[in-house]
Formats: C-alpha cells, structure tokens, sequence
C-alpha cells in the first residue's frame, strides 16, 4: 500500500503537494468514490484510480541489481552530461531510480526501482538496513583505529559510526577492511577514514541487506526475483537488535 499523492506524483501528474491540493479539491476518485480526506492509502495493483476524470495509469513496479562500474553518477539528471547508472539499464522502459547513492569513484551494487515504500524502507535510517563495503586503504590500519570506527566520531552532519568492521588484510603501505554500515552519510566511510590518516584508494559496495555482487560483472544488471524483493522487504523491517519479522 501507497499514499496516493505518492502514487500521483510517481505517475508524473504534478508535485506531490499540488497532487494533495487536487485531492482535497475532490479531482481523485479511487474505486469510483471520491476521496478528499488523507492520508489515502491504495493498491496500484487493484485500485482503480481517476484523476478529473481520466484513468490513472501506473507502471508496474520493477527492480534491477546493478554493478555500478567508478565514474557513473547515480542520478537521474546531470546537467554536466556524465554517464548514469540509468544509463546502463539497457531495454529497461520503466522510469527507475537509484535506491540511495555511490559516489561517483567508488563502484558496486545499486539497486534502481521504481517503487518508493521499498526506496524508503532501505534508506531512511530508522530502519537500519546494512550496506557492506570492501575499502581499499593506504597505510597499516591499527586495532584501536578499527575500535574507533566503530565507536564514531562527529561531522558536521552528524555522529558517523561502523555497524562493523574486519581487517581483511593488514600492510606497511595498504589495509583491506569489510565495513559495514547501517546509516548512509555522504561519503561517510571516505571522511571516516581520512580522518584516522587512511586515505580510501578504492571503494565497493558488495552487498545491500541480503542482495551481493555474485555473478554480476562490473556495468552487468539483471532483475531482481520476487523471493529477493521479499526478501529486501524484510530488511528494511529488521529491528536494531538483529530480530526479523516472520513473513
């Protein structure tokens, strides 16, 4: 289920406040029955839906796992006309969009969806899905550094902490870390590390929730299988403590 000004602003009928204002102007049906009082809640897949009289057409909602090669951008407008993740997703018709974001100089797994209670349910903090990254170090990484990833440390934007951490492999001149994370900061593991004096030389992400990079090769894509959308779907409604729902 969907509010339905999300529904008809995804749709590309107007902003989602102006598709508000036609609700309360009594411009929506759903189902035959005008509906002026929100929230309002709809099935895309059963609901019938007007809007000043006209079917509302809906896409049906599609997901894609991407290994997302370095120097792709992950959104949907660039003005200065780099390559986008979008851009990868060959023979795809359906309007789709990056579920959260990857710098442009790190690579990995992105998920691109049109579905936004999924969008929301795997990036918004309060529901702590874990997103694990191999990061590639300059410099010998100490046991109290890693303590202290994981303990945090404050930017301006707010405290950055490691949901994890695991020395992959350790060296004078370069460190291999797994780190995984329950929030998603810009560029958080990037500032983290340059903190501690390690710059980050190479970046990716190998693993969203349950979904990994196994099989797919860098610009590669496919689609994801209902089991694996079940599956994010729980995720996105695992509890801090580590507990999942009973599908």
């Amino acid at each position: 289920m969907e509010r339905l000004q999300k529904v008809m602003a995804q749709a590309g009928v107007a902003s989602r406040r102006h598709c508000e204002e036609m609700i309360r102007e009594g411009l929506v049906s759903v189902n035959g029955k005008v509906c002026t009082e929100l929230p309002i809640l709809v099935d895309t897949a059963r609901d019938r839906i007007r809007v000043a009289g006209r079917r509302l057409h809906v896409e049906p909602k599609v997901y894609f796992l991407l290994h997302k090669p370095k120097k792709v951008v992950c959104t949907n407008y660039d003005p200065q006309g780099r390559r986008r993740a979008v851009d990868l997703l060959t023979g795809v018709k359906q309007r789709v969009y990056p579920v959260g974001r990857l710098d442009t100089d790190s690579r990995g797994l992105l998920i691109l969806t049109n579905d936004g209670e999924l969008t929301e349910q795997l990036t918004h903090p309060r529901h702590g899905v874990v997103k694990t990254y191999v990061a590639e170090i300059s410099g010998l990484i100490t046991a109290e550094q890693v303590d202290q990833l994981k303990k945090g440390m404050y930017f301006e934007s707010g405290k950055a902490t490691a949901e994890r951490v695991k020395i992959l492999r350790r060296g004078p001149k370069r460190s291999l870390l797994e780190i995984a994370l329950r929030e998603g900061r810009n560029r958080q593991i990037r500032r983290m590390l340059s903190r501690l004096g390690h710059p980050v030389q190479e970046l990716t992400r190998v693993r969203i929730g349950p979904l990994t990079l196994r099989g797919l090769g860098p610009g590669k894509f496919r689609p994801l299988q209902p089991k694996e959308v079940q599956r994010l779907r729980l995720a996105g409604k695992t509890k801090r403590n580590g507990t999942t729902p009973t599908p």
